[in-house]
């Protein structure tokens, strides 16, 4: 288990900030997000970015991409500058989202441009090197234990893994459940403790929790991420408290790692 941060956890601070922040914690890496640190096309700061990282002895995890399958309208190569970036900037995984519907609402022509372009951008990211991991989120086809796994097996592509992060909500006999059905292909961990968004919680509060998480996760033995999203507040002294809660969590787990 390695243990690292979202960049869009602090989205107001520059990169120099969160590789500060990140090396105070005590953190192996950093998802750069697509969003404000390192956008898709500007070939330079990811370059300065990723030299960055690297060079404080920081892992870059992922690129945490906006990239939505099967919305990219008339222009099909919006993906290369996407994949490009993640290049340049030296990451092994691109994050991309389960389309712009839920799983409720989408049609099964729907869903079939949603795996048509799942393959398509990951026959593209292979040749480089680089996988395709799926955001498991709400208003998306991995928005339900169900769907998501659903979408993987018609995906049914080796460079196509998803993310888990717990569904807002939902029991936690639910979310161990959607763990069990997505389990042979998750890679990354979106950590975080909370009742939404708007309602955030220390991680210590959540400690006991997210052990059965990832107790759950690392059954298998094979190693991954657990990335810090969003802390209450946005503060730095909370990050930095929510990140000795993780390690904490890892020591625990450390004997069936």
């Amino acid at each position: 288990m390695k243990l690292g941060v979202c960049s869009v956890t602090f989205r107001d601070k520059s990169p120099q900030e969160i590789i500060d922040l990140t090396k105070q914690a005590a953190l192996d890496a950093i998802e750069w997000g697509a969003d404000t640190h390192v956008p898709a096309g500007d070939m330079q700061t990811a370059q300065e970015i990723g030299e960055a990282t690297r060079n404080q002895g920081l892992e870059i995890s992922s690129y945490g991409s906006y990239y939505r399958l099967a919305d990219y309208g008339d222009n099909e190569e919006a993906f290369q500058e996407v994949l490009q970036s993640a290049k340049v900037l030296g990451a092994p995984a691109i994050r991309v989202w389960a389309g712009v519907t839920g799983s409720d609402k989408a049609s099964d022509d729907y869903r079939g441009l949603v795996v048509q372009d799942a393959r398509r951008v990951a026959d593209l990211a292979s040749k480089h090197g680089i996988s395709i991991h799926l955001e498991f989120h709400g208003n998306t086809l991995t928005d339900t234990k169900e769907s998501a796994r659903q979408l993987m097996e018609e995906i049914d592509h080796d460079n196509v893994f998803t993310y888990w992060q717990p569904p807002n909500s939902v029991s936690i006999k639910e979310r161990l459940a959607s763990i069990e059905a997505v389990k042979p292909w998750i890679t990354n961990v979106h950590i975080f403790y909370w009742y939404s968004f708007e309602d955030r919680l220390n991680l210590a509060e959540g400690q006991t929790e997210w052990l059965q998480y990832l107790r759950e996760i690392f059954q298998d033995g094979k190693e991954r991420y657990v990335l810090m999203e969003f802390v209450k507040y946005d503060e730095e002294e909370q990050f930095l408290e929510d990140a000795q809660t993780l390690h904490e969590l890892k020591q625990t787990l450390k004997p069936s790692l």
